[in-house]
């Protein structure tokens, strides 16, 4: 019974002539998942994202401490049984700590997100549908943010807001919105012109209505690849913040600010700044095989079958 009821929801899921719009969205992502999962590459990065997720949500079950306390007896000990990944100058253990860790990495990605996907999505959107001065503006704006180096900028955000982990989340969205707009403009020139908008218009729909519903839509899939492939973009960002001391404040386990603690230990106990070098790089990896996978899924231009 339950192969039947499988084979003929499949049967649906694969129907030439969907019945619905439920059917037709659900045919759309179940053909999208299908052309996802084929590709090793980016299951891999879905792999890496989805445990990085894991041990973030199971950190207080999988680790035998915070990672803040000072353990000074057991300072600078090398990977062993006890401390899977070692102990760093105060005797915390890192394997503790990268865990933990890992929970700041995803607050930094998700508030970043959270803050330049409507930035740009709202700013390009505009500019390529209303066109003229306002295109010309809000381009020239954009362009200003695109002119610096992403790291250089953010440095001199946080250095005007003061460091610390949420204003080094504000100078890393700051610096980040920019490709965004420039993305959803371009998707939005190729939209404004089409039928469906000219009959939108032509109903009497009005501008912040066709925005909202027919062109902002039809730039998430762009924008959200982009969004995917800028993650390892972004942690190094505050990999690097937190290496200058700029963003998160010690004893917080954030990763960037861990190399920085341990750099004077690369020599003799290279455990100490090189396993949160190497979290960071698995992480990065992921994200970035992951936005791979993703653009040859969403992009319309990629080819994908």
């Amino acid at each position: 019974m339950a192969t039947i009821e499988t084979g003929s929801f499949r049967a649906w899921l694969l129907a030439e002539t969907p019945g619905s719009a439920l059917q037709a969205r659900s045919q759309s992502m179940y053909l999208a998942w299908r052309n996802f999962s084929r590709n090793p590459i980016a299951m891999t990065g879905l792999i890496v994202i989805v445990s990085l997720v894991a041990v973030a949500v199971l950190a207080p079950w999988i680790t035998g401490s915070s990672g803040l306390e000072p353990k000074l007896g057991d300072r600078l000990q090398s990977p062993s049984s006890t401390h899977w990944f070692g102990t760093d100058e105060l005797g915390r253990d890192i394997y503790d700590r990268i865990i933990w860790g890992s929970r700041i990495t995803l607050y930094i990605v998700g508030l970043v997100s959270i803050i330049v996907v409507p930035i740009g999505l709202v700013i390009g959107t505009i500019a390529g549908y209303v066109g003229g001065v306002v295109d010309s503006f809000l381009m020239r704006l954009t362009d200003i943010f695109l002119a610096f180096p992403r790291l250089i900028l953010a440095m001199a955000f946080v250095a005007a807001l003061g460091p610390g982990l949420e204003n080094a989340v504000l100078a890393i969205a700051l610096t980040t919105w920019s490709p965004y707009a420039r993305i959803a403009r371009a998707e939005a020139l190729t939209i404004r012109n089409r039928e469906f908008i000219l009959a939108a218009q032509v109903q009497g729909v009005s501008t912040l209505g066709i925005l909202t519903r027919h062109v902002a839509p039809l730039c998430m899939s762009s924008v959200i690849v982009r969004l995917t492939l800028d993650m390892a973009g972004i942690i190094l960002t505050a990999a690097g913040l937190g290496f200058l001391g700029l963003g998160a404040q010690p004893p917080t386990p954030e990763w960037g600010a861990m190399i920085s603690l341990g750099r004077q230990y690369l020599i003799d106990q290279w455990w100490v700044p090189t396993v949160p070098g190497v979290a960071i790089l698995i992480v990065s990896l992921g994200f970035n095989l992951l936005g791979d996978g993703l653009r040859d899924v969403l992009d319309p231009k990629s080819g994908a079958s």
